[in-house]
């Protein structure tokens, strides 16, 4: 490698750094139809951030994405009951617009627990430039919240057009770009250096090897956040993976969590 690395060594050597915190800005919570997770209600990924030296999660449930009776009640009990290391993205399912309003409408009672919006447009069968999406992206836009939104190369429902259509049409909306339109990698590294709201998420990126190297070099790793879509992946793979990237020290914290916490502002 051409960079050394004291942090890499601190971690390696103690399983966290102290003067390095992780902010996983994509994660999830519960149950899934047809997979099995070690790890999915809160007090499990509380004992594996504590474990990985992972100092907050950012995360939308699964039942909040899925299941509109539901909503986004688990995440907002989630977060509540432990506040200093939980966050959380209140889901938007465009197909049930009359939740969608309710949500947005209530969006200011949750203060303390929501940072932004989650699309899934992939799985919702609509664009993320759908109106079933815009009242949540007005609030972002008038507010600069987060938008995670699910994207990935070639869909029809959130891929490079329709990351640029949003990026265009709200430009005060912190996007990050879920998966950074997984296998599209120059059309997300184009998006990112256009467009100063977007942010590329790491979030199933560093199962290629090298594209994290690129990103740093053609976007910066100021234009990088670190997510892992927990519990989905695993944290001490993802940490690993950028420990073990050709990138320096300064970067890894920005990507860490130095860009989390210029992004998330005062919502902490």
């Amino acid at each position: 490698m051409r960079h050394q690395s004291e942090l890499r060594e601190k971690f390696f050597a103690n399983g966290r750094a102290d003067d390095c915190p992780v902010h996983d800005l994509h994660g999830h919570m519960g149950t899934f139809y047809g997979a099995h997770f070690p790890i999915a209600d809160a007090s499990a990924m509380i004992r594996a951030m504590d474990r990985a030296g992972v100092k907050l999660l950012v995360f939308c449930s699964h039942a909040a994405l899925l299941a509109p009776d539901v909503g986004n009640l688990g995440s907002i009990e989630s977060v509540r009951r432990f506040p200093d290391k939980l966050r959380a993205y209140c889901a938007v399912n465009p197909n049930y617009p009359d939740v969608v309003k309710r949500d947005v409408e209530t969006f200011d009672s949750y203060a303390d627990v929501y940072v932004g919006f989650k699309f899934l447009a992939d799985y919702h069968g609509r664009p993320m430039t759908d109106s079933g999406y815009q009242p949540a992206w007005e609030l972002a836009n008038s507010r600069r919240l987060l938008v995670l939104i699910h994207t990935w190369g070639g869909s029809s429902y959130d891929g490079a057009e329709q990351v640029r259509t949003a990026a265009e049409k709200y430009p005060n909306a912190n996007i990050l770009v879920g998966h950074s339109i997984h296998g599209d990698w120059d059309s997300a590294i184009g998006l990112a250096n256009e467009f100063p709201n977007v942010y590329l998420d790491l979030c199933a990126v560093v199962d290629e090897r090298g594209i994290l190297e690129r990103f740093v070099e053609r976007v910066g790793s100021k234009k990088i956040v670190f997510g892992t879509d927990l519990p989905w992946f695993d944290l001490h793979y993802y940490i690993g993976a950028v420990l073990g990237a050709d990138i320096t020290d300064d970067d890894r914290r920005r990507i860490f969590y130095k860009n989390a916490e210029e992004i998330l502002c005062s919502r902490l």
